[in-house]
């Protein structure tokens, strides 16, 4: 175990008035202040960071489409984006926990700013009492000695003069009064209780600089503890923000695992098969051939009909032949340009809801009968519900 060392035995003054060892502590407080605050902005950043991204996943959840989709996959999607909601919304809490550390920290340097105050009040005003003490005591010293030199010349004086023949009894006299009045000072007694007031004092500085000393380590060693425990747990909560994303993930993982293949182009053809068989090919059918039937859907007629007037009939058509434009097939080629369309009022059920995107489309929900009224080759059709029309995408629609 690693043996403390202590502020109060380390930060003494160099000298009597010096205070370079508390001014030391005062600038390391100081510091750890600062770093409070870094801290303290640094969760901030990285709460409004966190609240950004949280917001954007679940924007990018609620606008993402996938509606036309079918079966499995239609599941999975749909998954894919609530999970990512989810994910969203907790990392909007993650950013509610780093704020309220945040708070927790302010509230923290708040308190240990008014505990530092009372501390440091107390030290300037014994620091101010004692170097004005410690100054009135070298004047008064400095006073002393300079008497005590000016009594030992006038005794001096007084003892050349008193052995010379030539000295009058006047300038005797002056003397020893002057060597009375030096010796009656009390310089003496002002220094020596200046210097007693000032051990005083000295040892009142010297109580309040260890209190304040130990108040202050105190400090330190709660900010570190502070900073520390909060950066631990900021760690924490990434940590654990990271556990529950893939949780989600894992939730669309395993929708994904469900997700098949055959499934939904089986549940695609069940839903919306047209025809087992492709349409019959068109064959080129006289008019006038007794043998003539409807079997490809085309017009025909009965047989039995006989070819009266033939003579007639082979002017007509001898006449309108330069007026037809046959394929290489024999059949009659469509206009150019011309998009055909289909007809129908056939009864069809909607397999899915459909909000209409504009004002010429109908909106249908699963269930509803419509009457079909046009087939457009662009997937759009022309229905009627309710005697109100409007075009819905014709693979929402199955023939009942």
């Amino acid at each position: 175990t690693k043996m403390a060392l202590q502020f109060k035995d380390s930060f003494w003054g160099k000298d009597f008035i010096s205070c370079d060892g508390y001014e030391a502590i005062i600038q390391r407080l100081n510091d750890g202040r600062r770093t409070c605050k870094d801290t303290e902005e640094l969760l901030k950043m990285r709460a409004s960071a966190e609240e950004k991204y949280g917001k954007e996943l679940v924007s990018i959840a609620r606008k993402a489409g996938g509606l036309v989709e079918i079966c499995t996959l239609r599941t999975s999607f749909d998954d894919m984006k609530t999970q990512m909601e989810n994910v969203g919304n907790l990392h909007i809490q993650l950013s509610g926990l780093l704020k309220d550390e945040v708070k927790r920290m302010e509230e923290f340097r708040e308190r240990q700013k008014e505990q530092r105050k009372k501390f440091e009040i107390s030290m300037e005003k014994a620091q101010k009492m004692k170097v004005s003490l410690y100054k009135k005591t070298i004047e008064s010293k400095k006073s002393y000695e300079q008497r005590c030199k000016e009594a030992d010349e006038a005794e001096q004086t007084a003892e050349r003069l008193g052995s010379a023949p030539t000295a009058t009894p006047k300038q005797i006299e002056k003397v020893n009064k002057l060597l009375y009045f030096l010796l009656q000072d009390e310089g003496d007694y002002v220094s020596s209780s200046n210097i007693e007031q000032l051990d005083t004092l000295r040892q009142e500085w010297e109580l309040t600089h260890i209190d304040a000393c130990e108040m202050f380590q105190q400090q330190e060693v709660d900010r570190i503890s502070v900073i520390r425990n909060a950066l631990w747990v900021h760690c924490n909560h990434l940590s654990m923000q990271c556990v529950k994303d893939d949780e989600c993930y894992e939730s669309v993982r395993t929708t994904l695992e469900s997700c098949d293949i055959i499934t939904d182009n089986n549940h695609f053809v069940e839903g919306r098969k047209t025809s087992s068989t492709p349409p019959a090919p068109i064959e080129y059918q006289n008019y006038y051939d007794n043998d003539a039937a409807d079997s490809n859907g085309s017009a025909g007629f009965i047989e039995g009909v006989k070819k009266r007037f033939t003579n007639i009939i082979e002017n007509l058509l001898d006449f309108f032949t330069p007026y037809q434009t046959q394929t290489s097939e024999g059949v009659y080629a469509s206009i150019p340009g011309l998009q055909v369309t289909q007809a129908s009022s056939d009864e069809y059920k909607a397999l899915y809801d459909y909000i209409a995107q504009g004002e010429d489309e109908l909106s249908i929900c699963v269930g509803d009968v419509v009457v079909v009224k046009e087939k457009g080759e662009d997937g759009w059709w022309m229905v009627e519900r309710n005697g109100i029309s409007g075009l819905v995408p014709g693979s929402y629609l199955v023939q009942e």
